[in-house]
């Protein structure tokens, strides 16, 4: 095999778990061993428990040669973000307040997971409270870019972003209230995949704000992406939020035939104030689309002007009011920059807060009406390159993402080319409960091989030694 077990995707593993060619010990302990040998560099895991990770393969080996094969992420070793709660777990949700927080039942998704056979190899590092977009941890270090260890690896989900790109994980799940999931995916170069609000529960999980947050996928691939949403979707009565629509097989519509459908690219917002590098990239990725067959037309948001506002006035209203509490008794506790933003949202009206909701309701709408005569928006998922840990550029890297979150409409990052030796990422936008749709767009650009297949070039000289 040219590749170890630990680089290869969940639809590479899936049938060779099944057919019993690997069993999931070898490779969990190949995700192990990467971890052990890699992530002093990266700092991409808070925890991980080889004993617990090597019984729950030899359960899932077991299954397997007993007929009982739930599936294509049985087997499957899979690091969360530390966000969700995993029962007699702790959970520090990247915090000093929550180091020693204990849950005494599985976040929905968890459960989902548990069900298919996956086995859990550890947690993964955050933005403090996933309020952030640099995974700059005072409690637990930063995570550094696999790519370039001087440079952040995108936030929240930066553990999840790192780890995935680094093979430490075949696949994670991210959180994402501003571009959690999104960011990091394209800063490391992997798929991230923010459903529609309402399609996964995120029942069990600590919330930034509850308007806000999505749960879903950061995988390797788009197919795997795809895989991994099937098992997380659905309704879910411990989540009020989650909507009883049909889940799809998301798989049956990665045809990469895209022929006839429609582009919309919006200049004045998604193009405005963007890095020229970004852009080339991003405006090759329409162009070999359109040489695929789709059409481009040209539309209008104005309301995403105000974009940046409602979701500024929505987070910190809602996640002021989540650490209202703590702020108050124990503001030491915070991280500085954490701190001061939890400050500050003690100070959002509730005038502040209806206008944001007023902007929200006018998006949703201008947004479902160019769905009348598009099929999907494209657009560059960063405005700048990663850039260096600490620097404070990092602050606006949410841009581009907030709109999908305000709307609540589905959204992916994916590469679309390197500059500067760091990856370029693409975000796909469709209408609500689409995703299929937008994994179909994703994976046809995907079959493009934008990155040619290059790695992080320090993981290329260490995977010589493993």
């Amino acid at each position: 095999m040219s590749k170890e077990l630990a680089q290869l995707s969940i639809s590479e593993l899936a049938p060779m778990l099944r057919e019993r060619e690997v069993s999931p010990v070898e490779l969990t302990q190949s995700v192990i061993n990467r971890v052990k040998a890699l992530d002093k560099e990266i700092n991409s895991y808070v925890e991980y428990n080889e004993e617990k990770a090597v019984e729950s393969a030899k359960k899932a080996e077991r299954e397997i040669i007993n007929g009982e094969y739930k599936g294509a992420l049985h087997g499957i070793p899979m690091a969360l973000k530390d966000i969700l709660h995993i029962k007699g777990e702790k959970s520090a949700f990247g915090s000093k307040i929550h180091k020693d927080f204990i849950s005494n039942e599985d976040a929905t998704v968890v459960s989902k997971l548990k069900s298919t056979g996956v086995v859990f190899t550890g947690k993964l590092n955050m933005h403090e409270y996933a309020w952030g977009g640099t995974t700059n941890n005072p409690h637990f270090g930063p995570t550094r870019n696999p790519w370039n260890l001087e440079k952040i690896p995108g936030g929240s989900s930066g553990g999840s972003g790192a780890a995935v790109a680094a093979d430490l994980t075949i696949a994670s799940l991210g959180t994402d209230t501003g571009g959690s999931i999104r960011m990091p995916a394209a800063a490391c170069g992997i798929v991230g995949l923010k459903p529609t609000h309402g399609r996964v529960s995120k029942s069990g999980c600590f919330p930034l704000s509850w308007s806000l947050d999505h749960i879903g996928p950061m995988t390797k691939t788009v197919e795997d992406a795809a895989i991994l949403l099937e098992y997380i979707s659905g309704y879910d009565a411990n989540d009020p939020t989650t909507v009883s629509v049909p889940v799809d097989q998301y798989t049956s519509y990665l045809t990469g035939d895209i022929k006839g459908k429609v582009i919309g690219i919006e200049e004045d917002y998604f193009f405005h104030n963007v890095d020229e590098k970004i852009e080339l990239f991003v405006r090759k990725a329409i162009d070999q689309m359109e040489a695929m067959g789709a059409k481009v037309e040209i539309v209008k948001i104005p309301s995403l002007k105000y974009a940046q506002f409602a979701e500024m006035m929505t987070c910190y209203a809602e996640g002021g009011t989540i650490h209202a509490k703590n702020i108050r008794e124990r503001p030491e506790d915070f991280g500085e920059d954490i701190r001061l933003d939890v400050k500050l949202a003690q100070a959002i009206s509730s005038t502040d807060y209806l206008q944001a909701q007023q902007v929200r309701n006018m998006m949703k709408r201008e947004f479902a009406k160019v769905f009348e005569k598009v099929d999907v928006l494209l657009a560059p998922m960063l405005p700048i390159l990663p850039p260096d840990i600490g620097d404070l550029s990092a602050n606006n890297l949410g841009v581009f993402s907030c709109p999908a979150n305000l709307t609540g409409l589905p959204a992916i990052s994916l590469p679309c080319g390197m500059s500067e030796g760091l990856p370029v990422g693409l975000q796909i936008i469709g209408p609500a409960f689409e995703e299929g749709k937008v994994l179909n767009f994703a994976y046809a650009y995907e079959k493009t091989n934008p990155l040619k297949g290059m790695k992080p070039p320090f993981l290329m000289e260490l995977n010589k030694s493993l």
